[in-house]
């Protein structure tokens, strides 16, 4: 995240909500929670870094019954130290707790736990070993994602996803440096890598990788690369001309207006009904139309006529 962007308020749909989730990571967001449900798996979700709740909108869609729905950001509260308080002023000065949860509640009936505070804050709030899904996206600085991954490592199932967010963007060395770190060091294996956030797991990457390979196959609108690095099969994807899924609109979103039944149609002018269009005259012969001209002659010249057509014959 690198600017701020205008809210509009209140939003009718998810594009509404300010916020940085690009349509490829929502077809993943999506894929790998359904998958997670399919298998039967259940598990605590959780947030780190919700901005205006574009993203945290679309894991509420995902929380099962008996789970626990997690987000944590330090809104307008004071960070932990100078260079996190510096970093908040200056790309999200315009967040505050209320706007995220008003637009939060726009889509959805109740909030999740929110955590208001540095993400330090969320080992002793959230119980280890209880998540499936953990996304990261608080701070930029090297010495807080190193602790938010730390974090996960700890709260995720054996076979629980975490998603780390701007891995590689220019304005994030921290976050690249501790996601690299976290591979190469601490044990994070990669599932899959979109233009902005690494998808891994603690566990086993293989079974969730191929399935991952066979949907993506047989998509016309992903490009698809893999390759192979320090012993981790490294699948790249990236959006071509890709449709966001669909996400229901807002509770409070304009009901689109029904179609009016053709026999119910009023016409276009009640009192200045379009003319028909005129007939064209009909057609007649070269002869009828001779006989019908010397028809209407006076009766004088039309003998005269007559006795000139007798002469000649």
């Amino acid at each position: 995240m690198a600017t701020i962007q205008e809210t509009t308020r209140p939003p009718r749909c998810l594009d509404d909500v300010p916020g940085w989730f690009p349509v490829l990571d929502q077809l993943l967001f999506d894929w790998f929670l359904n998958r997670q449900e399919s298998a039967g798996m259940r598990g605590d979700l959780l947030e780190v870094g919700v901005y205006m709740g574009k993203s945290a909108i679309f894991i509420g869609r995902h929380r099962q019954p008996a789970e626990r729905y997690t987000v944590c950001d330090l809104f307008e509260g004071d960070a932990p130290d100078d260079a996190n308080q510096a970093e908040s002023a200056k790309s999200y000065s315009a967040l505050t707790r209320r706007l995220f949860e008003e637009n939060y509640t726009s889509f959805h009936d109740d909030l999740p736990r929110v955590l208001q505070g540095p993400s330090s804050v969320v080992p002793a709030e959230v119980e280890a070993g209880s998540c499936r899904f953990v996304h990261i996206d608080a701070s930029h600085l090297y010495e807080h994602v190193h602790g938010d991954i730390g974090a996960a490592h700890d709260l995720l199932l054996p076979d629980g996803i975490v998603v780390l967010d701007d891995f590689r963007s220019e304005h994030t060395p921290g976050v690249s440096i501790a996601t690299w770190e976290a591979v190469l060091n601490r044990g994070l294996r990669p599932i899959c890598l979109s233009t902005q956030k690494l998808y891994g797991t603690w566990g086993d990457p293989e079974p969730v990788q191929e399935e991952l390979l066979a949907m993506v196959r047989e998509r016309s609108d992903c490009d698809l690369s893999v390759q192979e690095a320090a012993g981790h099969r490294i699948v790249r994807l990236k959006s071509k001309g890709m449709r966001a899924p669909e996400f229901p609109p807002a509770k409070h979103a304009e009901a689109a207006e029904e179609p009016v039944p053709q026999e119910q149609a009023a016409p276009a002018s009640a009192a200045t009904p379009a003319p028909s269009p005129a007939r064209p005259a009909p057609r007649r012969s070269r002869s009828r139309a001779r006989k019908l001209a010397v028809d209407l002659l006076p009766p004088v010249v039309t003998r005269a006529i007559r006795n000139a057509r007798a002469a000649r014959k």
